[in-house]
């Protein structure tokens, strides 16, 4: 026979409600008492029963990830990393994550969100890869669910998030190329619409404001964050009469992306042309040569979401709703 709460609760001389309570975390139980309980449980062999739990707190105990992709983005290693500490983060907490995919903007994507919240299949939700204008903070805002973003919008409604500043992070990257001696600097981004382009790209133009460079609309190239992206944008620069002497990437895959098309020309990528990025994800370390990035912690983001959600979803204030770090600029060979 399996073993009951009632079980647990005769071996300690308690009450079914305290050690349920205990069990469920909540803060009017003693926590020497709270030890004892899970201990028992433990050396017992109780499993708690999830369905009545998630019933008796109103809760699925389920976080939600809509991945906003419209190609295979699973391989690419910045969500791979991301959803890693999403997951470490949720399974500390007794919570499940439930992941999906959607393109971004679509139908489809609104009939994700729209099937999930009105079939309270999760408690609340995690939004990343955010646009300027983003539909999903407010519908999510409207039907009063819980959510944290990674990147903020433009939009009134206010809500928990982390940031990083590209802004400073690629005006610093700009600076430093300057003081290599580049003169000629290309910038590949991503859709207009996109929190992380207008953050990123407005670096980019105040780095070669304040080093007394002008922008050359030739040498800015919108791509869509991929290494094939990178590729293709890399080779209609290369082509070019003048053709840049430095790139800076809005994230590693573009940047790894164009070392490709540089070696394929021929180009000694450190020596003819000095290539960057931006996210710090693994592979980076490993082009050839190794590339520099501007490093930002995904996985210890990924953790600090969750902790803002779950405290979003239990209603407990926050010390900071909205948190900025600042990239760390990894200097490696891909620069000289």
């Amino acid at each position: 026979m399996p073993v009951t709460i009632r079980d647990v609760a005769e071996r300690l001389k308690l009450s079914i409600t305290t050690v349920s309570r205990a069990l469920d975390g909540y803060d009017d139980v003693a926590e020497d008492t709270r030890q004892r309980v899970i201990q028992v449980a433990l050396e017992m062999g109780y499993v708690p029963n999830r369905a009545a739990r998630q019933l008796r707190k109103q809760r699925t105990e389920t976080i939600g990830y809509i991945l906003p992709t419209s190609t295979p983005r699973f391989s690419d290693p910045f969500f791979s990393e991301f959803i890693s500490g999403l997951g470490d983060e949720v399974a500390k907490n007794n919570y499940d994550l439930l992941i999906s995919t959607a393109e971004p903007g679509e139908d489809t994507e609104r009939l994700v969100y729209q099937r999930w919240v009105h079939g309270h299949r999760v408690d609340g939700y995690i939004l990343n890869r955010m646009r300027l204008r983003d539909w999903r903070v407010q519908y999510l805002a409207q039907m009063n669910v819980p959510f944290v973003t990674f990147e903020r919008t433009l939009d009134a409604a206010d809500y928990p998030s982390i940031e990083i500043n590209g802004q400073a992070g690629i005006k610093t990257l700009v600076d430093y190329l300057v003081k290599q001696g580049h003169q000629r600097i290309a910038y590949i981004g991503a859709s207009s619409d996109l929190a992380i382009q207008a953050d990123r790209y407005s670096g980019f133009r105040q780095g070669l404001h304040e080093a007394g460079l002008l922008l050359q609309q030739e040498l800015v190239i919108e791509s869509d964050l991929t290494r094939q992206g990178g590729l293709r944008a890399a080779q209609k620069l290369l082509s070019l009469s003048n053709p840049p002497t430095a790139v800076v990437c809005i994230n590693d895959l573009t940047a790894i992306g164009v070392i490709q098309a540089a070696s394929e020309l021929g180009l000694l990528v450190s020596r003819d042309i000095a290539i960057a990025g931006f996210d710090g994800i693994e592979d980076a370390e490993h082009t050839q040569p190794p590339l520099t990035t501007l490093n930002q912690p995904i996985y210890e983001i990924a953790r600090e979401i969750v902790k803002l959600l779950l405290a979003e979803i239990k209603g407990e204030p926050l010390a900071e709703r909205h948190i900025q770090l600042q990239p760390e600029l990894i200097l490696r060979a891909s620069t000289g």
